[in-house]
């Protein structure tokens, strides 16, 4: 199945069966969000997975009830770092320059302009930044949901601030950006299942010069 047949037959599933997907296809999902690009290589992204019920129970009323965080298979919580520091971007560049075999010299004049770019700045503003790398780990985690025909529900309907309580994220330096129950659609009870995928049609989508 190719990319674009793989978006045509997802949908945000709104009711799960409850089986289980295999954790062979779980590992590659994560793998895709793993690899995905962020800003200058920075990497400010978690992953939580979650597979525990007295967890996913415990964090289903900050969810608005939605149905999909209980009977889901895994939920992945995408988490953003909470603020761009020294020692977050040393230690990225410390593990990249060691594994590509190069002296901290040959990027140092590159980590002092992006220090000088992001520590000046506001937490607030940082967290936004590192939010937006972590919707592309997201969309990367969707799509390739989707190659492997497991259900994905893109969520940012939750309480934040409970999630990142409940799941200590704030002792971590994190804080929750967007969820993703991942599962198998429950053909009966869902009542968006079959119904026609509806997009803007390409001439108002694109704009060409």
């Amino acid at each position: 199945m190719s990319l674009i047949e793989a978006l045509n037959w997802r949908y945000a599933t709104k009711k799960m069966n409850g089986q289980p997907v295999p954790e062979e296809k779980v590992d590659q999902i994560l793998e895709a969000a793993r690899l995905a690009p962020t800003s200058s290589g920075l990497q400010p992204v978690k992953v939580i997975v979650v597979t525990d019920p007295a967890l996913k129970q415990e964090l289903f009323p900050h969810a608005f009830n939605q149905s999909q965080i209980l009977d889901s298979s895994h939920l992945l919580v995408f988490a953003a770092w909470d603020n761009y520091t020294d020692e977050r971007i040393d230690e990225v560049f410390s593990r990249t320059n060691g594994e590509r075999n190069i002296p901290s010299a040959a990027t140092a004049d590159y980590v002092a302009s992006l220090k000088n770019n992001f520590l000046p700045r506001e937490a607030q503003v940082n967290f936004e930044h590192a939010a937006r790398q972590a919707y592309i780990a997201f969309g990367a985690a969707i799509a390739q949901a989707a190659l492997l025909k497991v259900d994905a529900t893109p969520m940012e309907g939750f309480n934040n601030e409970k999630f990142d309580e409940i799941l200590k994220l704030k002792e971590q330096g994190l804080k929750s950006v967007t969820l993703l129950p991942l599962g198998y659609r429950d053909e009966t009870n869902d009542w968006l299942v079959g119904l026609k995928k509806v997009r803007q049609p390409k001439e108002s989508f694109l704009i060409k010069y």
